[in-house]
């Protein structure tokens, strides 16, 4: 079975200032429907695990194959209230990760240790690695097995 990872994030606020954020819908949901559509399985992981915050501006743009997934039970569940932590996850069973979007993962992504982890395991052993928008962010602490980083300026 070809197995996807995806990312998200558990940040709520913009940092100190109490103003919501968190998930960007869209950029979770549009890729998860296209690689649904291509008979992938998909697992999701936030660095805390479980409930993953929505943007709320990002329910404003929300269109037919947001909602059509926003009212599936199954992947509520899998995907914003029940994500694994990331020491829950073999990154050996991925052939792909894809770091998602929304400016939560700014604050909870570029230092998660773990993450990298699996992200570079699964980049060791010929997969791919993605991100969508402010998700790049994920990729910045990325290396090779000499210690290179997989962004260079």
């Amino acid at each position: 079975m070809k197995k996807i990872l995806i990312v998200e994030t558990n940040i709520s606020t913009y940092g100190a200032i109490d103003k919501p954020t968190g998930l960007w819908l869209g950029e979770l949901i549009h890729f998860y429907d296209e690689m649904v559509k291509m008979n992938y399985e998909v697992d999701f992981v936030g660095p805390a695990g479980g409930y993953v915050p929505i943007d709320p501006v990002s329910i404003k743009y929300a269109d037919s194959i947001d909602y059509k997934w926003y009212k599936d039970r199954d992947f509520i569940d899998r995907a914003l209230a029940k994500t694994q932590k990331p020491q829950e996850i073999d990154p050996c069973a991925y052939q792909a990760i894809y770091y998602t979007g929304g400016h939560g993962v700014l604050w909870d992504l570029v230092e998660n240790t773990e993450l990298k982890q699996i992200a570079e395991t699964i980049y060791e052993q010929k997969g791919y690695i993605s991100a969508v928008c402010h998700g790049v962010v994920g990729l910045l602490p990325l290396s090779d097995g000499n210690g290179q980083p997989l962004l260079k300026k």
